[in-house]
Parts: C-alpha cells; sequence; structure tokens
C-alpha cells in the first residue's frame, strides 16, 4: 500500500518543478521578444505565444508584463532562478573571506563582468522604458537601490580590511564603485566604443583600485 504523505509530497514536488519550468519558458520568450522588438511593443499574448502557453498562464504566474521583465532581471543578475539572494552567493563569500582588498575587488569585478554580460542588454531596455512607464520607471529606481545595497556592502568590507584610502570614508568609497560599476558606464565602454568584457574588466579594476584602495 502506497504511503498518501509520501505520495502527495511527490506530486507537490512534480507540480513545483512543472511550475518553475513554465515559468522559465515564459521568462524565456519575452527576453527574446523584449530585445528584439522592445518593451512597448511586446504584448502578454506574444509573450504566451513564444512560450507554447496560453496568455492565462503567463496572467496567473505573472499578472503584468512589468513583473514578467522583473523575473527577467533578478534570474539574470545571480545566474539561475533559484532562491538565493545575489549576497548570499559563493562568490560574494569569496569576496567577505579574501584578506587582500586589491584580490578581494579583482573576484568582485570578475564576478560584475559576467553579471553585465548577462543582465546589461536588458537593463538597458528597463531604462529607456522608464521615461514613459511608471512601473518601469518604480523597477529602475529598484534595481539601483539594490545595486548600490551591494557596493555599500563592498565598501565596507574593504573598510573592514584596512583596504580603503585613509582620506574615504566607507559611504564615499561606496558612491565610487556603485557610479564606476554601473550598466552606463559598461554599455558605454563595450556597447558604444566597441570594448570586449574583458578590456572592461581590466580597466575598471585599475580605475577602481587607484581610486579607492591603499
Amino acid at each position: 500500500m502506497s504511503d498518501p504523505v509520501k505520495s502527495t509530497t511527490g506530486q507537490g514536488t512534480r507540480r513545483a518543478a512543472q511550475a518553475r519550468a513554465t515559468r522559465r519558458r515564459i521568462t524565456d520568450a519575452a527576453r527574446e521578444l523584449f530585445l528584439r522588438q522592445g518593451y512597448a511593443s511586446t504584448t502578454l499574448d506574444q509573450i504566451a505565444a513564444g512560450a507554447g502557453v496560453a496568455v492565462q498562464t503567463v496572467y496567473f504566474h505573472f499578472g503584468n508584463k512589468a513583473t514578467v521583465l522583473k523575473e527577467i532581471v533578478d534570474v539574470l543578475s545571480v545566474g539561475d532562478d533559484e532562491p538565493i539572494p545575489m549576497l548570499d552567493r559563493p562568490w560574494v563569500k569569496r569576496v567577505r573571506d579574501e584578506p587582500d582588498g586589491r584580490r578581494a575587488l579583482a573576484i568582485w569585478l570578475a564576478n560584475s563582468r559576467i553579471i553585465f554580460g548577462r543582465v546589461a542588454p536588458i537593463m538597458k531596455i528597463v531604462r529607456d522604458a522608464a521615461g514613459a512607464d511608471a512601473e518601469m520607471a518604480a523597477q529602475w529606481e529598484t534595481n539601483q537601490n539594490q545595486r548600490f545595497l551591494a557596493h555599500h556592502t563592498l565598501a565596507r568590507q574593504l573598510a573592514d580590511k584596512q583596504a580603503l584610502r585613509p582620506d574615504l570614508s566607507t559611504e564615499e568609497a561606496a558612491d565610487v564603485i556603485f557610479t564606476m560599476v554601473s550598466f552606463e558606464v559598461y554599455l558605454l565602454l563595450t556597447g558604444v566604443r566597441g570594448w570586449t568584457p574583458d578590456q572592461w574588466e581590466g580597466w575598471i579594476n585599475k580605475i577602481l583600485a587607484a581610486a579607492i584602495l591603499r
């Protein structure tokens, strides 16, 4: 005789996995459409068709187009759809545990290059849509606040390692990192000026080390 508890648990696990796979199909289809034709021109019907689901399924999982885009940004920022915040990721722990400030900064920037490579194109869409769409403006502000929190965390860790310049406060260092390690600067150099991501990483490493470290 089967165990009803195990059976129910197994069904729940399968349903959760199916729901997660459906969300991924929806966000993958939406990302392709957003990048190809822009946020404003993309409809939920088009996203549903691209994902091979009914539009009601998109509404059920996300409610609206802005929430779909938010999920895309969140997933691209960390690289997967696991419910683990960026600041709890293993590479951030490596930064925290590295005693040398220059090596800690280099680890952070190497991972920033990887993150920007995934998320910068979609963040350009969020930024461009923010001027005419209140939800996108709120999304852009949220992303900026999250980015500052991450960079303030880095500045505080560098201060704890006694790696910051003595004439620079943690807040000032956070402001410098936040400004320089930005989507805007990354896109200017890699998108407008044709730099490779590796070139950007080498440059930002030298610039930031000179600006904030002893």
